[in-house]
């Protein structure tokens, strides 16, 4: 009995300190989440004003600098950019994001495909798909901007070898408790649906097109951060339902360890009582002989 009441009360112990670890991981991607959040505003701020600029340079008749596309669809090569998780511990966020593949127009290929996050990397090569290029996702929003100049430098240098002629993004944003999966083009840019200036067109030493493409480039750079802003918070939101789920079930298992704490303590006690009860009848017995 007395082994019992330690191992259960061992069990408990260990429960509470598991619950503690889950509460400091839900901290933390609470923290991130909100950090990631917070930082949004700033990028589309940024990446608005890009727009601006190109809007107030672009000519009378933009559709010159408009995304037509491959003229021939079966020389076409479309890339695609992939968010997943970093670190384990954020549920299906991975295999959720691998899983929407399917839902594509085409499969993607995996010499054109660039991933980001350690995790998920790991899942896609379980599953037999090699990316072209991956990288991992920074753990603080403060390196993600470094992180967009890498996959800006990796996409324009698979343009350049001929790899890709265009690019989509795919991340997970998260809205009201529910992740979902977003996906929008990033290369070639579209400027032929940009508004016309409405101020004055500023001078200019560089050409047109030279302008356009400087611009262009910061723009996609504003983009690239602004979907792994998504996906940082998104994966650490996940986290956190992730760590509320564990956190629940590890208070149930510990009310019920407890409940059964008590109970062998409670047959520990009355086996106590009989057995002192027993001893005495015994004594009063062999004193009355």
């Amino acid at each position: 009995m007395t082994e019992r009441l330690a191992d259960i009360s061992a069990r408990i112990e260990g429960l509470r300190d598991l619950g503690a670890v889950v509460n400091a991981m839900k901290g933390m991607a609470a923290a991130r989440a909100h950090m990631a959040r917070t930082q949004l505003g700033a990028v589309d701020s940024y990446a608005a004003t890009i727009a601006r600029a190109m809007a107030l340079i672009l000519p009378k008749d933009p559709a010159r600098f408009a995304r037509n596309g491959p003229s021939d669809r079966s020389n076409h090569k479309p890339g695609l950019l992939v968010f997943c998780a970093e670190q384990g511990f954020a549920g299906a966020f991975s295999e959720r994001m691998l899983d929407s593949f399917d839902s594509l127009d085409t499969e993607p290929d995996p010499a054109r495909l660039f991933l980001i996050g350690t995790r998920g990397l790991s899942i896609a090569t379980a599953r037999g798909l090699s990316p072209q290029w991956s990288a991992p996702m920074p753990s603080h929003t403060h390196g993600l901007p470094k992180l967009a100049d890498q996959i800006t430098h990796a996409i324009y240098a698979a343009v350049a070898a001929g790899h890709i002629d265009a690019l989509d993004v795919l991340y997970t944003g998260w809205h009201t408790g529910h992740a979902s999966v977003v996906r929008h083009r990033l290369f070639p840019l579209d400027l032929g649906d940009r508004p016309a200036g409405a101020m004055d067109r500023p001078l200019t030493q560089l050409a047109d097109d030279t302008l356009i493409a400087a611009l262009g480039q910061d723009y996609l750079n504003a983009q690239v951060c602004k979907a792994a802003l998504h996906a940082f918070a998104a994966e650490n939101e996940a986290r956190m339902q992730a760590m509320s789920a564990a956190g629940s079930q590890i208070a149930q298992e510990l009310e019920t360890f407890q409940a059964t704490l008590r109970r062998v303590r409670q047959e520990a006690i009355t086996a106590e009582i009989i057995e002192l009860g027993t001893g005495t009848q015994a004594g009063a017995g062999s004193g009355q002989r």
